[in-house]
């Protein structure tokens, strides 16, 4: 491959305030192999959290900043500013941040990063609907550009509940903070999720449409931060092994699943109500959903990417019998390895008729040349057997084994099963003669894992997403039209379902209810046990 001429050096990105699109794509892995090496720095900039109490900033943001700062890839002109109901003056937010940066942190902790970046950390006092407090924000992200140079550029995470978007999005148009300076830029990231159905995300759209400009707008998924899902892409589409075989001439069926061991936690205000479709499946699964079955991109550039993502949802067929082919449960009472725990409507918040589902699972159809007659199974919930997250491509059984039937019998299909977590990696399953006299076949695994095989670990999922924000660099991020297909294909779903009375029972520390395993039954497949 050619190399790019007149390449920028790394130190001009770290300090350009414009946007990355508008510089040359010197970072773009499909200029230059070399450049995918090379770190990418964000330029002068502020992260402003709303919400920086909640669990998600204490566990994951304010950890994901430092080890952001930790790794280098963030400038000494940086700024980070929480805002929230505390009487807090700038000294006890940095305290706060620290005391959870140390439980959560992913890099050891450095004192010479900490004081570097907490020289730069602010708090603002106040609450949503209190002008005065974003006049003083307003003034806080002023002091910053001067004193810390962060040059206008600045970030606005709402890690809020969705109610709160369009009175905090009002303020920020009231007071000026939406408005970027020439030069600069203002962006919003916004938390899953994206709305409850088609029409409340068109209308989130249109609030936040009014106040900053569509490229300004990232719709934080953190499932598409993990590297699996980025691995999923290579595995694709830089060997030549698997495209030949990616499509329905092979592939019998795929399965895509998001377990969770744990219960709904304190969140019984967000959970009921919202349950494991809209929770997961309309965004994370989805989304994971269409890079698989997606085609080959021109390039991994953002307007590329979402183009091929868009026409897999476009093409995305629903069952006709939505009783047959989609499956609903509710946790009960179960033991969760060693402990028992109490069922959802026990849960402390819950209605005792609540019909709210804690697991989802539907059968989609992609109807393409590629995908025609390969049912993807999509499902999610919590209070399963164990946390894993993964995609399988099971593939058709072989036309013809010119073996007796004693030497296969308990020979399972060939599956390429990618791990995005915990264990990040990817196993293949295929059928290997076991030792001995005998021609007997029975399945192995041949496994890679991230851990295993490089000795730099992973980045955490928030760390890329937030860092992509600063970058201005969108690859990653679900668009106002993803979002809006993912709804057209549940708001059917949930609809049908709100009719169905109470979801079916499954006891906690099991693989859900066994309606689902009847789903499958019908087609003539079975869940894998992951």
């Amino acid at each position: 491959m050619a190399t790019t001429p007149n390449r920028r050096p790394m130190e001009d990105s770290a300090h350009s305030g414009g946007s990355p699109s508008m510089q040359e794509p010197w970072h773009n892995p499909l200029l230059d192999p070399r450049d995918l090496r090379m770190p990418r720095i964000a330029g002068p900039s502020s992260l402003v959290i709303f919400g920086v109490t909640g669990d998600l900033a204490k566990k994951k943001l304010l950890p994901a900043v430092y080890d952001l700062a930790n790794r280098g890839l963030l400038p000494a002109s940086f700024g980070l500013i929480g805002f929230g109901r505390r009487d807090w003056d700038d000294q006890a937010f940095a305290s706060f941040a620290e005391e959870n940066v140390r439980a959560y942190c992913r890099t050891p902790f450095n004192e010479s990063t900490w004081r570097h970046l907490s020289q730069g950390m602010r708090f603002v006092k106040g609450t949503f609907d209190d002008s005065e407090a974003f006049r003083h924000l307003s003034a806080t992200v002023s002091e910053l550009d001067r004193v810390r140079g962060t040059r206008g550029n600045h970030a606005f995470y709402m890690s809020v509940p969705p109610k709160a978007f369009p009175i905090v999005a009002r303020q920020l148009a009231e007071s000026g903070l939406s408005h970027s300076k020439e030069g600069a830029w203002r962006r919003v990231i916004i938390e899953k999720p994206f709305g409850r159905d088609l029409a409340s995300a068109k209308e989130l759209d249109r609030v936040v449409s009014e106040v900053f400009e569509p490229d300004s707008v990232f719709r934080i998924d953190h499932y598409l931060g993990k590297e699996t899902v980025q691995n999923l892409l290579a595995l694709r589409f830089a060997n030549m092994m698997f495209e030949p075989v990616w499509n329905s001439n092979y592939v019998s069926h795929v399965q895509i699943t998001m377990a969770e061991d744990m219960g709904i936690g304190g969140r019984a205000g967000y959970y009921d109500g919202i349950g494991a479709a809209r929770d997961v499946i309309q965004n994370h699964l989805l989304q994971l959903m269409a890079l698989t079955a997606m085609e080959e991109p021109v390039s991994f550039a953002a307007e590329d990417l979402t183009a091929e993502k868009t026409k897999v949802l476009s093409a995305i067929r629903l069952p006709k019998d939505l009783a047959a082919h989609t499956a609903r449960g509710q946790y009960a009472a179960g033991w969760q390895g060693s402990q028992h725990v109490a069922g959802y409507l026990d849960e402390e918040g819950i209605s005792p008729d609540s019909t709210t589902e804690t697991y989802a699972a539907i059968r989609l159809d992609v109807d393409t040349r590629r995908w025609a007659g390969v049912p993807f199974y999509l499902r999610t919930g919590k209070r399963l057997g164990k946390r894993v997250s993964e995609i399988a491509v099971v593939f058709k059984r072989a036309p013809h084994l010119p073996f007796e039937a004693t030497a296969t019998r308990e020979l399972g299909a060939n599956a390429v099963v990618i791990r995005v977590q915990p264990d990040e990696g990817v196993t293949m399953r295929f059928g290997a003669k076991t030792p001995g006299s005998a021609m007997e076949v029975r399945d192995v695994n041949m496994d890679f894992s991230y851990g295993r095989s490089f000795t730099e670990a992973s980045p955490e999922a928030y760390e890329r997403l937030i860092l992509d924000v600063l970058l201005g660099d969108p690859p990653l991020f679900p668009t106002t039209e993803e979002v809006n297909l993912s709804w057209k294909i549940l708001d059917p779903i949930e609809e049908f379902w709100s009719g169905q009375g109470q979801p079916q029972p499954y006891r906690a520390g099991t693989w859900g209810p066994e309606e689902a395993d009847r789903m499958l039954a019908r087609d003539g497949y079975h869940w894998r046990m992951p």
